[in-house]
């Protein structure tokens, strides 16, 4: 009997169209005689959907056609079984049951743990990061104030909230006038380079800050680095085990890599190297990229064993990405942030060491699995009720006070 995976991607993010390319990435590379997948696909506003239709990226130019033919739905846990409910109709009959659940999500809402807090409390086992991972891998400030702790190299930074900015700019500039120019300004939660901006003096400083306010209440500024080349690793398995893939180096004709370089690219950075998908959008497979890296031998161990320990001191689970700056006159490696669900889910690095994106895909699942069994091996509740000993002590009584003061 095959293992029903119920895909989830899409949700209320900035990353939504990202998350769609990605997810329909994986579903056409499922091992389809070990897996039945499900689509399960969240709206801007909101709405899960399902239907075998929301397999095909055509689809998606038109989200009328998504409400008109696919089913709206909850997912929900009913008499043992994880179930997918329509939501409307006079007969709300379950449509598709589950097993597991894997979410290709990116971005604020769904990659940052809020929707793995939905599907740890349902019960229902998933795949990747667990909430506190996710959380941490999503918010650049945890992350990063985790990887300082682990005595990780990274740039300069310094962080703050919206509030603290526009009721004391001058104390905030003075902050990050510790740091030395020129600057990268960061919305803390956001992926895919949006809203980030290179500022070379204080004037582009200011500009950079208001752009990344508009996506987040949370900003991080950094360091460049300079003589800077971006290399990216692939980490899987979790706080146990971990399995590194080939490493990158991303080419960008910009002064860090942009939303256009990852996802639309122009295909004209030389000495690229683009990888085949056929049938689907290429998402981050787009990118041009020296594969493998050029990178000498002792830079290379070097992103490998922070990799691993950057991946452990964050207890990520799955198949993370992980990008690095290198000062390559220096030979100085600094790590710069994880990708708990990376775009296209890195397949093309794990390919460069004959892993292929099926049989990636395979291994998250078992991963996932041995995660939840040994999640719910240990005690989360306890079988005592305090509650009687509350009513026995008059406690509803007084509840009643409380009621009547609040009419």
């Amino acid at each position: 009997m095959r293992i029903k995976v119920g895909v989830i991607f899409g949700g209320e993010s900035v990353e939504h169209e990202v998350s769609i390319i990605s997810a329909i990435q994986a579903m056409n590379k499922m091992d389809e005689e070990k897996y039945e997948v499900v689509p399960i696909y969240i709206t801007k506003d909101r709405e899960w959907y399902t239907g075998d239709m929301l397999k095909d990226i055509e689809v998606y130019q038109d989200f009328s056609l998504i409400k008109k033919y696919s089913d709206n739905v909850v997912l929900y846990y009913k008499n043992g079984s994880y179930v997918l409910q329509k939501k409307r109709g006079l007969t709300r009959r379950v449509v598709k049951e589950i097993d597991i659940a894997f979410p290709i999500v990116h971005g604020t809402n769904v990659e940052d743990g809020a929707l793995q807090g939905y599907l740890q409390s349902i019960g229902i086992p998933y795949v990747g990061p667990n909430v506190y991972a996710a959380a941490a891998g999503q918010d650049k400030t945890i992350m990063k104030d985790i990887w300082s702790g682990a005595n990780l190299p990274m740039p300069k930074y310094v962080w703050f909230y919206d509030t603290d900015y526009r009721k004391n700019e001058s104390e905030v500039m003075e902050k990050i006038k510790k740091l030395k120019y020129p600057l990268i300004v960061k919305p803390a939660t956001t992926g895919s380079s949006v809203g980030i901006s290179f500022c070379e003096k204080e004037s582009s400083l200011k500009e950079g800050i208001d752009d990344a306010l508009q996506y987040d209440s949370k900003i991080i500024v950094e360091e460049a680095v300079e003589n800077l080349k971006e290399v990216n690793i692939a980490v899987m398995g979790n706080y146990e085990n971990q399995k590194l893939s080939e490493i990158e180096e991303v080419l960008s004709t910009n002064k860090f890599l942009t939303y256009t370089d990852k996802y639309i690219g122009s295909g004209k950075s030389k000495g690229a190297k683009k990888v085949p998908m056929k049938g689907t959008s290429k998402g981050m497979a787009s990118t041009n990229r020296k594969l493998p890296a050029d990178l000498e031998p002792k830079l290379r161990k070097e992103v490998e064993e922070i990799a691993k320990k950057a991946f452990k001191a964050l207890g990520s689970s799955g198949n993370a990405r992980i990008d690095f700056l290198i000062d390559d006159k220096a030979k100085k490696v600094y790590i710069n942030e994880i990708n708990s669900i990376p775009g296209s889910l890195a397949f093309y690095l794990w390919d460069e060491i004959n892993l292929n994106f099926t049989e990636v895909l395979d291994e998250m699942i078992q991963i996932a699995i041995k995660d939840y069994k040994k999640r719910v091996s240990k005690t989360h509740s306890f079988e005592t009720n305090i509650l009687k000993g509350f009513a026995a002590r008059g406690g509803v009584k007084g509840m009643k006070g409380v009621k009547g003061k609040l009419k």
